[in-house]
């Protein structure tokens, strides 16, 4: 067996350099980790499961026209993707009132919400994934305004 290069090692996954330029191998590992990672455990068979889920969930996108990294899964733990550049953003649609929402602006867990919100957060556990605005997206060019705008979209 040939020994593949590794390219970034996560929480959750590993990434190893692909077969053809342009991809790469996602292997799901069985690490977990919750509140900003200072708790950690290995829960046997995690990466099986969330690797079955997320060739679902890429599946079921592209099936919609949403474009993502999936290509094709390799076996029970790893993932054949393209190599894609990270927007370090998550984004959270919320149409029900829950978790910071609710304690941020004290609202009633599961309140319906008279509009759909979409809030940003930069992708950094060292600073406890902080919310963040367009301004803050743009002025750090995390993503473009075009960008936003794509992902407000979808």
């Amino acid at each position: 067996m040939t020994r593949r290069k590794k390219i970034y090692e996560g929480k959750a996954k590993i990434l190893y350099e692909g077969p053809e330029p342009g991809t790469l191998i996602q292997y799901f590992k069985d690490d977990t980790t919750a509140f900003d990672a200072t708790k950690k455990a290995v829960l046997e068979g995690k990466g099986v499961i969330n690797n079955r889920i997320s060739e679902y969930v890429m599946t079921r996108l592209n099936s919609i026209g949403v474009q993502n990294h999936f290509i094709k899964r390799l076996n029970l733990r790893e993932q054949l993707i393209r190599e894609v550049e990270i927007i370090p953003l998550e984004v959270v649609c919320r149409n029900i009132a829950a978790g910071s929402l609710s304690t941020r602006l004290g609202l009633p867990e599961g309140q319906a919400l008279p509009r759909s919100i979409i809030e940003f957060f930069l992708k950094d556990d060292k600073l406890h994934d902080p919310m963040v605005t367009e301004e803050h997206i743009t002025a750090f060019n995390w993503a473009s305004t075009q960008e936003i705008d794509d992902i407000m979209a979808l």
